[in-house]
Order: C-alpha cells, then structure tokens, then sequence
C-alpha cells in the first residue's frame, strides 16, 4: 500500500472515526493507559505505548521503562514499510493522547521516509525531538524537519483565501 498521506491526531478525534480499511493507525499510548478504542474497520494498527518525555541525561542507560527506544522506532520503521510495499494506496493517521509531540514526531518521520504529504504540517512544530532523533537513527539519511512552533500561529492568522 503505497503511503499517500500522513495525519497526526488526539486520541479523542482518533476514538471519534469511523474506521476504514484505507487508513492505516499507529496508535501511541501512555503506558498503563488502555489501548485506545478504535473502530474495527481500521485494518492496520501499530500499538505503542510511551511517554512523552525526553531523558534529562543522554548517558541514562536505555532503555529506560516507559521511554521511546530503538526497539519501538524499529516497529514503526518495519510497519511503514510493509504498507509502503503493498499495491493499494492507503493513509496513515498517528495519534497521541493529545496530538501535539509523540504522534506530530512519528508523523514527521512517516512523511521523510516515504514522501507521502504530512496534512497540516505546519501544526507540528512540537514534535517530541527525542521521539525524532530516534527514529532518524533508523535512516540518517533522511532529513526530517521540524516546523517552527510559530507556523500554526501563521497559518491561523492568515486570511482564507475566497
């Protein structure tokens, strides 16, 4: 399925759709939180469940329990693949519990590695750098690239066009 677009979302908004077999979801929890409810007609899930924190010191050993590591970066890396290599188009939705960092950083990371356009891309400039950094490790041939945080406020300020 080749990948055609990325969004990023809330855990609300992801629990509020009604599933389709053409949106793949990578659905990021926090860890003892329940798996997020998602309608049964969603096909392709990837369920991962971190916190949004970044380590306060880079020689902590890893992993470090409840901490995005190699082995989740990797989960994700296989599972984006895989719907690269299937012959149907599909979008990939990532949510977070509250659609800022964890889902606008795997996002982000979904988009550079397949080219597909990141819907709304301007709303991730608060992406999670470590959740970033991590995946970048996987491809660091890959530039992903972090809006400013001022880019949502730019956009929400500009006049709709008529």
């Amino acid at each position: 399925m080749s990948i055609s677009k990325v969004y990023f979302a809330s855990r609300e908004v992801a629990e509020s759709l009604i599933g389709n077999p053409s949106i793949a979801v990578i659905s990021i929890t926090d860890p003892g939180s329940p798996p997020a409810n998602l309608h049964a007609h969603f096909e392709h899930i990837l369920r991962l469940a971190f916190y949004d924190a970044v380590p306060a010191d880079e020689y902590l050993p890893a992993p470090l329990p409840g901490l995005f590591d190699y082995r989740m970066a990797r989960q994700i890396f296989t599972f984006v693949q895989d719907l690269q290599d299937s012959p149907d188009d599909i979008s990939v939705l990532v949510h977070c519990e509250y659609g800022v960092s964890r889902s606008a950083a795997v996002a982000l990371f979904v988009e550079a590695c397949t080219g597909a356009p990141l819907i709304s891309r301007e709303f991730s400039g608060e992406a999670n750098h470590w959740v970033v950094n991590q995946l970048a490790q996987l491809r660091p041939e890959l530039d992903i690239d972090i809006p400013p945080v001022n880019a949502a406020r730019e956009r929400r300020t500009r006049p709709r066009p008529n």
